[in-house]
């Protein structure tokens, strides 16, 4: 779930109305807004860099300018993020971090821009051509690398990790990976898993070969995905919580309390390998603090006691960043959408006309009010971000429009058309207990869906829970959960991320805390088209595109879950850090800023 921005132009500040904050109108007002659309990028495919790219080795201590070394980072956010473990979490809030303490044999290039869509090696000494049509890759590990605690990287660990994401039941093990030889049986018997046909070490050479059941045509992009961190071979098969894992960034954890925050430390065994990859960090230290509420942590960076924060600027705060920080304002495009998975095994959503009376009846005017008006936020039709190919043309559920003559946008809800539906579904009068994460904006734009939900025909509540516990309960199906409202980033530039992670039968696991595929949905003409977008390498990448577009049309018809809004990134960083430094992948990369 990490983020994509911009950077090789100079941030958009942030110019805020505020008479946004009254009742839907004014958005036209905002100061700065075409500066902001100039600025925004569109995302360019992802290159991936051959053999060729071998790297050599570079001592951490003399890669960086001295004047800027030290220090320590400060960091914010309302509650933990959950699980140490980098093979289980899914959250932003640790995948940031824990891209600057865990490594894959792939990565991602740390550069601002579209630049940073690029997957290099990082672990491995290049990547691989692939073999047997796609199906094989050979990856030789780099000599000499060394976790934190001081043990040497083997391909024994390299095959261990993999055969971990299996046994610990990693949410994007079906997703991702589930094409590696030996998956399936990994999925239905995770304690027995081998990965035996599919993970091939071999120590004298340095090598491990995977063999795929498949072409997977993004297969080096989940490779550079954090899930798919090399580990100690010894790292035990289940979710490790409190108890941070050895890895070989620049940083590792020292200190843990789920209720005060994580430090973390150089690693005094990172050497720098790829410096376009995984280069050494600036301070010596970073703490992160839990616990402040998301005012308290603006008021604390613009005091200088804090240099970031994790959680969205709370409303009422914006229009202040605006008038008097705008030098340490930041707003930079996003791939993260907000939407509203529906539970399809049980009432009133396992009725498509429900489904579908909800999507016609959410005021998106509205929901882009809340998280900040239009500077940074936009109404959305498709579950797939502007940013990308792959999305439907048109808007079906909006006023005046359906799918036989889709709107070219979102113009108003259609409480009419939902109320309708509701009539039909036969679910009129049934309770609904709306979960959204207990932030501000969530619970702003949770009360404006549940009025909503009252509106056309249910009796509706609003359950705030935990960010830290929100994703979880909402993800396991013994919760019962019959709608909630979650963000959704890519883990990399493609639409698979938003339509195969959040509704392909690979990720419904009923009773798991880790399933990503939220409303339970599974449809085999859908999952055809899914599964023929990720292994055909016959395709053309305006051929995929719009495989990948139908998808997304079928969704939208069946609306398992309901596209809100899709959203810009506001970041505000203390007067005292240096270097900003935002990639497409990971938002503020941590260890490429500096503090004065």
């Amino acid at each position: 779930m990490s983020c994509r921005k911009g950077g090789y132009f100079l941030p958009a500040r942030l110019w805020y109305d505020p008479a946004l904050l009254q009742a839907h109108s004014g958005e036209e007002s905002i100061r700065g807004l075409p500066a902001v659309r100039r600025g925004l990028s569109r995302f360019r495919a992802v290159l991936v860099l051959g053999p060729l790219c071998c790297c050599i080795p570079v001592r951490a201590e003399d890669s960086l300018p001295a004047a800027h070394r030290g220090g320590t980072l400060h960091l914010a956010a309302v509650g933990s993020g959950g699980t140490l473990d980098p093979q289980i979490n899914y959250t932003a809030e640790y995948i940031n971090l824990f891209v600057t303490i865990y490594d894959g044999l792939t990565g991602f290039r740390k550069a601002r821009g579209p630049a940073g869509d690029t997957v290099m090696p990082d672990l491995a000494e290049a990547i691989p051509a692939p073999q047997d049509g796609g199906r094989t890759y050979v990856f030789t590990l780099r000599d000499g690398i060394r976790f934190s605690d001081g043990r040497k990287v083997t391909v024994e660990d390299v095959a261990a990790s993999f055969r971990r994401l299996f046994r610990v039941g990693s949410p994007t093990a079906g997703a991702f990976y589930g094409d590696i030889a030996g998956a399936k049986a990994c999925l239905a018997d995770p304690a027995h898993c081998t990965l035996a046909e599919g993970v091939s070490p071999d120590p004298v050479h340095r090598t491990v070969t995977f063999h795929l059941t498949a072409p997977d045509t993004e297969f080096m992009m989940k490779l550079a995905f954090t899930h798919a961190s090399i580990l100690p071979a010894d790292t035990p098969d289940h979710d490790t919580g409190n108890n941070p894992v050895p890895g070989t960034g620049p940083y590792h954890i020292v200190s843990y309390n789920p209720e005060g925050g994580i430090v973390a430390e150089r690693n005094p065994y990172f050497h720098v390998w790829n410096a376009e990859v995984q280069p050494p960090g600036y301070v010596d230290r970073i703490e992160y603090r839990f616990g402040l509420t998301d005012e308290a942590a603006v008021t604390a960076i613009e005091n200088g006691q804090t240099d970031w924060i994790y959680d969205p600027i709370p409303l009422d705060r914006l229009g202040e960043l605006g008038a008097r920080f705008t030098s340490q304002t930041h707003i930079e495009p996003h791939l993260t959408i907000y939407f509203a998975p529906m539970n399809v095994h049980i009432p009133p959503f396992d009725s498509e006309k429900a489904r579908q009376a909800v999507d016609y009846a959410i005021n998106r005017h509205a929901m882009t009010i809340l998280y900040g008006g239009p500077a940074i936020a936009q109404p959305l039709c498709s579950l797939v971000p502007p940013e990308l190919t792959g999305r439907m043309a048109g808007c079906p559920y909006t006023k005046g429009a359906d799918f036989a003559h889709p709107a070219p946008e979102w113009k108003a809800p259609d409480l009419e058309r939902a109320r309708e539906l509701v009539r039909e579904s036969g679910t009129a009068g049934q309770k609904v207990t709306l979960v959204v994460a207990n932030r501000s904006v969530d619970r702003a734009m949770g009360n404006e869906l549940r009025d909503t939900l009252d509106a056309i025909g249910y009796h509706a509540d609003l359950k705030p829970l935990a960010p830290a516990l929100m994703f979880d309960y909402i993800q396991n199906s013994n919760n019962h959960v019959q709608i909630a409202i979650k963000d959704w980033s890519s883990d990399f530039p493609s639409a698979s991320n938003f339509l195969d992670g959040l509704f392909g039968c690979e990720n419904f696991h009923p009773g798991s805390n880790s399933s990503v595929n939220i409303s339970g949905f599974c449809d085999g003409e859908v999952q055809a088209l899914i599964d023929r977008a990720k292994t055909d390498v016959t395709l053309t990448d305006a051929q995929r595109a719009d495989l990948w577009a139908q998808v997304d049309a079928l969704l939208a018809r069946h609306a398992p879950g309901a596209p809100i809004i899709h959203k810009y990134d506001v970041t505000f960083v203390s007067k005292r850090l240096g270097n900003f430094f935002y990639t497409h992948n990971f938002g503020l990369f941590f260890s490429q800023v500096w503090v004065r």
